[in-house]
């Protein structure tokens, strides 16, 4: 039977999301990948209730999370059950839906048929009232976005969410989803968005849109798939990686001699500052006050306990922010 530990508040750093009154822990958990149907049940409880010890109280996910699609919202619903029911009321869980879920031109993008449904599909696959956040997935290029953000209104006015996000959307897009949610009332909590040293689109607007408006932004992959720590300096692809699954999005031709040799600087430079280079780099994300938290992936308790003492160290001085950005835009030349 477990039990959370009482001193789980006493070291994670919490930010409040844009100007709402909702704050979430620096670092939330994604359960994209690792807690699917074809992932260990007990592992998965593991790593749960690990990070709710440690002050992680933000659980990501999505519809079609797994593998198969759904299955890391089922297996969600059992660590609730089994573990974590008792504690629902200190929990921020989260869902989308945007991409494709099943047959017929119901099954995926933004109409209301298919945000509601699939939302209904989520709260029984989690065994749960409501959630807490509920996504546009991703912008649908052929529904009207005013259909989009009525379909998210109506999730909050239903009370099946307490609050709405939205994932992928451009600067523009974000902007104009804002105004319609304000003008429905239900204000636009939080932006989703990939966001990492080797991913930095967001800098390109976006941020400074959330910033203006007071919407919270939460970033995906902050490690590059787990290229920004030091699982591929070592010899050969360890076998339990992302890259060595055929499933995942990190793919084994991304890890090239010139990223390794930009991840091996990396590392040196995180050494100076008493990080791993996983800290490192969440570290960074999280250095712009308007990134309200990043999501953490995990195989195993270990990399939760790793990543998590992130927050004791976020400051970075100008010469090391200048040294990073050296890294990243230099051209390198592996030996």
């Amino acid at each position: 039977m477990y039990t959370a530990r009482t001193e789980r508040y006493d070291s994670m750093l919490y930010r409040r999301c844009g100007r709402s009154g909702l704050r979430l822990p620096a670092l939330s958990l994604g359960l994209w990948h690792n807690f699917g149907g074809v992932d260990s049940l007990s592992n998965s409880r593991a790593m749960l209730c690990r990070a709710f010890d440690l002050g992680i109280t933000h659980f990501d996910l999505a519809n079609n999370y797994g593998p198969p699609p759904g299955s890391a919202e089922e297996t969600f619903g059992q660590a609730l059950k089994m573990d974590l029911k008792a504690y629902r009321d200190e929990l921020i869980i989260s869902t989308k839906a945007g991409y494709n879920m099943w047959l017929g031109p119901y099954g995926e993008w933004g109409s209301r048929k298919y945000l509601l449904a699939s939302l209904h599909q989520s709260l029984r696959r989690m065994q749960l009232d409501y959630v807490d956040i509920f996504y546009s997935h991703r912008p649908d290029p052929e529904t009207p976005l005013e259909e989009t953000m009525a379909a998210l209104a109506h999730a909050v006015v239903s009370g099946k969410a307490l609050y709405v996000g939205i994932s992928n959307y451009s600067p523009q897009q974000t902007s104009e989803a804002i105004k319609i949610l304000r003008r429905l009332e239900v204000p636009c909590l939080i932006h989703q968005v990939q966001y990492s040293m080797f991913r930095r689109g967001p800098e390109q607007g976006l941020l400074d849109v959330l910033g203006r408006e007071g919407v919270g932004c939460i970033a995906f992959s902050p490690l590059a798939q787990g290229l920004l720590t030091d699982r591929y300096l070592g010899d050969g692809l360890p076998s339990d990686s992302r890259a060595a699954k055929s499933y995942s999005f990190l793919k084994k031709s991304e890890i090239t001699e010139d990223t390794l040799a930009r991840v091996r600087a990396l590392n040196e430079l995180a050494s100076a500052r008493g990080q791993s280079l996983a800290q490192m780099a969440l570290a960074w994300t999280l250095r712009d006050r308007r990134m309200t938290s990043v999501i953490i992936g995990a195989s195993k308790v270990e990399q939760i306990d790793q990543n998590v003492a992130t927050p004791n160290n976020l400051r970075f001085t100008e010469e090391e922010l200048r040294r990073i950005n050296d890294v990243l835009l230099r051209e390198v030349v592996a030996s």
